[in-house]
């Protein structure tokens, strides 16, 4: 269960993100999407850790799957470039997750 918890805590950032960039061009009304957004993440991330998953699994997780996620939001909803490095970086943090959860049962 706080891996289903986890999931929906990133989902939830990831969309309080792009919406903040959608506000941010103007549309001063989605402030409240992202504030519901961000709210429900917090509180997801919270029911994760609730549910006995380690913080440093689970924030390392959260961040770091948001930072990917987000990065793809922004290619394919806002037509902002992901390079090489990006695109290395993405990787990176694919590998550090793997590696903390494996750690976190070693």
């Amino acid at each position: 269960m706080s891996y289903i918890f986890l999931v929906s805590a990133v989902i939830s950032e990831v969309i309080g993100t792009a919406f903040m960039r959608v506000a941010a061009q103007g549309r001063a009304r989605y402030y409240a999407v992202v504030g519901v957004a961000y709210t429900l993440a917090l509180y997801l991330l919270v029911r994760t850790l609730s549910e006995g998953m380690g913080i440093g699994v689970a924030y390392g997780i959260w961040a770091a799957a948001g930072v990917a996620l987000t990065a793809l939001v922004s290619r394919f909803v806002f037509k902002e470039p992901i390079t090489r490095m990006m695109w290395c970086g993405m990787a990176l943090i694919a590998v550090g997750v793997v590696l903390i959860e494996g750690g976190a049962h070693a």
